[in-house]
């Protein structure tokens, strides 16, 4: 069997056309088809407060930095999730605060939440692990009685429904990652959804410098060449480049999300008796699950994670880690205080978690012989 990776994303010649349209425009930059693409995404979304960043974590990082938090200013967010989440609220200048996970689902322990809030606490974070979303209901009730703001961390689970309703269309501000190996893709690249339309102006001057107007309204040939500066901002803001194979991936993403569901179920289906596996789990509240990954927990008696991986690269087969503990990383460890043993949930699943291939174009052949091979060097 060719090398399977663990992830690929799905491009077609629609999207390289359009890239190809887009380099002999002359216009690379933020221009007409990044606005094309977040008219879109506010379609998708249902929501018509929607921007486009370079990337999720630019997208975090300027949605906690409108937040203007003060020395001392907390953000509570999950002890399992990519470091990003908590280097963006330590450069928004808060101090982030860590809950420990579900070890089934692998998202924050809503039960947990309320110990973790102080005086000091300004934002929660829930982060929507592989696709499955985080229960909001009783997270938001927490964030109304406390009178705190939520940025959902949504990077893995663009398209993902919570009890009827797609992330992004509700609540208070979601970001969403464009990244490669993402449910859809515009090579890099994120966006912003938020009910706050003041946060969202707020982000549209900090994501290009603290200018008043975007590139595209001061070098068109309706645009003015003059304009002020009112933040000291970023260089955050989305390509053309970027948002013409966002455009045709969009149009899409339901139809790769499905493909996600029927691989993700097959994996449950013919890995449910591999006892030396722990299979990810579901919850007890409505939702669609998008799969951003699959993720299996290995049992470290029967074999080492890194044994584990190793055997199936051997065999061909591509596989990641999605993640290990973020608080023992030494930066957090050194100025955070974390240590072994504050989150046990969340270092059981990031000393023991592996991402199997899971992809659109993933196909049955390759998928039975992923299957037959974790069984094989299992056995």
């Amino acid at each position: 069997m060719e090398y399977i990776p663990f992830s690929k994303p799905s491009i077609d010649q629609a999207t390289c056309d359009e890239v190809v349209d887009c380099l002999k425009s002359g216009w690379l930059t933020t221009g007409p088809r990044t606005k094309k693409f977040e008219e879109m995404l506010s379609a998708y979304l249902h929501n018509p407060h929607v921007t486009c960043l370079t990337s999720a974590t630019a997208g975090l990082h300027l949605a906690l930095a409108a937040l203007d938090f003060k020395p001392g200013d907390e953000v509570i967010t999950s002890a399992h999730t990519f470091v990003a989440t908590l280097n963006t609220i330590v450069i928004a200048g808060a101090k982030p605060v860590l809950v420990d996970i579900d070890l089934a689902t692998r998202n924050m322990n809503v039960n947990l939440l309320e110990q973790a809030i102080t005086p000091n606490t300004k934002a929660i974070m829930p982060v929507h692990i592989a696709g499955l979303p985080v229960d909001l209901d009783p997270l938001y009730a927490l964030a109304k009685k406390y009178h705190l703001r939520v940025i959902e961390d949504a990077a893995q689970a663009v398209g993902t429904d919570y009890k009827g309703k797609k992330l992004g269309s509700f609540g208070d501000t979601q970001v969403f990652s464009f990244h490669p190996n993402k449910n859809m893709t515009s090579g890099e690249g994120g966006c912003v959804s938020t009910c706050d339309e003041t946060l969202l102006k707020k982000i549209n001057v900090l994501k290009f410098h603290g200018i008043d107007r975007d590139a595209f309204n001061r070098y068109g040939k309706t645009g003015s060449q003059e304009y002020d500066v009112i933040e000291a901002g970023f260089k955050y803001n989305m390509l053309d480049l970027q948002a013409a194979i966002g455009l045709h991936q969009l149009p899409q993403l339901d139809t790769f999300n499905k493909l996600r569901i029927e691989k993700a179920s097959h994996y449950l289906r013919e890995l449910k008796d591999v006892n030396a596996l722990q299979l990810p789990g579901t919850p007890n509240f409505d939702c669609t699950h998008t799969w951003h990954v699959f993720t299996v927990l290995i049992d470290p008696r029967r074999m080492s994670r890194g044994d584990f991986m190793q055997a199936l690269k051997d065999k061909n087969i591509g596989t990641g880690l999605h993640y290990q503990p973020v608080s023992l990383y030494t930066y957090y460890r050194e100025h955070y205080g974390f240590k072994p043993g504050d989150f046990p949930q969340a270092e059981y699943c990031g000393n023991h978690i592996v991402s199997l291939p899971l992809f659109p174009d993933l196909t049955e052949s390759q998928q039975s012989y992923v299957i037959d091979s974790i069984k094989e060097v299992l056995a």
